[in-house]
C-alpha cells in the first residue's frame, strides 16, 4: 500500500510516476493489482478512483482539524501529523491479522524487492545509511519502505512506537523509530532487517547502478517539484536501460546521468 494527499495524487504528480514505475519495471506490473492506495483527503480519493480500483479514505484522528490535502513543508506540524497517520493505520492492519508492505509514493519500483527480504524477519525496512550487517540496529532506518508481519510481537512494537512519540516531541515517526530501535530489538525480540542501499536505494546514498537496483526513494530531497524533476529523469533513464541488450548490461555498471535538483 501507499498513501497520497491531493497534491501527490494530482495528474502529473507523484502517483502517476509511481504507477508508471510498475508498468516499466521488470516483471512487477502485477503488483499493481494488489496495491491499496490510501487517500488522506477527499481530493486524493477522487483522483485515486479515476486511475486505480483499490482506494481507501483514511479519516483524520478525532479532534484533529489539520488539512492534509496540500504539499506539506518538511518537519512542519502538518507534515508530522501526516506521517504519524501512516503508523496509526499500519498498526490497525496488523491488529486485523494482515501483513503489509508500505511504500512511500515517491519510491520508484524497478524489480521485485521481496527477493531481497528475509522470511525470518518480523519487520523489514529500507535504510538511509547501511553499514553491512542486515540485522544490526546501527543501520539508519527509512520507514518509507516497510514490510511487517502481523503478530502479537509486531502489534506491541507499533504500540511502543506510537507511545514513544510523547517522549520525542516534534520528531517524525522515522526519527522516533531510530531512537527506540535498540530497545525494540533487545527487549521485545524484534528481528528487524535493514535492506542494503545497493538494492533499495535513495537519493541520500544515490546508488546509481541499474543492474543492482530494486527501488529508488526520493529521500534527502525537499519539495514536490524537486522530487518530480529528479524522479522523472530517473524514469527516462530506466526506460533507456530497459531497451539495452544483455551484452550492454553485462558491461555495467549502468549509471544514469546526473545533474538533478536533488541528485548531484
Amino acid at each position: 500500500m501507499t498513501s497520497v494527499n491531493e497534491a501527490w495524487a494530482a495528474e502529473g504528480s507523484l502517483l502517476d510516476l509511481f504507477l508508471e514505475s510498475f508498468k516499466n519495471g521488470e516483471r512487477i506490473a502485477h503488483f499493481v493489482d494488489h496495491l491499496l492506495i490510501v487517500a488522506l483527503d477527499a481530493g486524493a480519493l477522487e483522483r485515486c478512483r479515476a486511475v486505480h480500483p483499490h482506494c481507501y479514505l483514511l479519516p483524520p484522528p478525532a479532534g484533529n482539524g489539520s488539512d492534509l490535502s496540500e504539499e506539506k513543508v518538511f518537519m512542519s506540524k502538518d507534515y508530522i501529523d501526516l506521517v504519524w497517520s501512516k503508523v496509526r493505520l499500519q498498526q490497525r492492519i496488523l491488529e486485523l491479522g494482515y501483513n503489509f508492505l508500505f511504500t512511500d509514493v515517491d519510491i520508484m519500483w524497478f524489480r521485485d524487492p521481496f527477493e531481497r527480504m528475509s522470511v525470518a524477519a518480523h519487520m523489514v525496512t529500507s535504510s538511509d545509511f547501511y553499514f553491512g550487517e542486515p540485522y544490526s540496529p546501527i543501520n539508519a532506518p527509512n520507514t518509507g519502505f516497510l514490510y511487517v508481519k502481523s503478530s502479537r510481537r509486531t502489534v506491541g512494537v507499533f504500540e511502543a512506537w506510537r507511545e514513544a512519540r510523547l517522549s520525542f516531541p516534534g520528531k517524525h515517526e522515522q526519527q522516533v523509530l531510530n531512537e527506540i530501535k535498540f530497545d525494540l530489538v533487545a527487549k521485545r525480540g524484534l528481528r528487524l532487517q535493514f535492506l542494503d542501499i545497493v538494492h533499495n536505494a535513495g537519493f541520500c546514498n544515490n546508488t546509481r547502478d541499474f543492474n543492482t537496483l530494486y527501488t529508488m526513494h526520493a529521500n534527502c530531497c525537499v519539495g514536490l517539484g524537486a522530487k518530480l524533476h529528479d524522479l522523472g529523469n530517473l524514469m527516462k533513464e530506466w526506460r533507456a536501460y530497459r531497451g539495452m541488450d544483455d551484452e550492454q548490461r553485462r558491461r555495467g555498471p549502468v549509471r544514469w546521468k546526473v545533474p538533478g535538483i536533488c541528485i548531484h
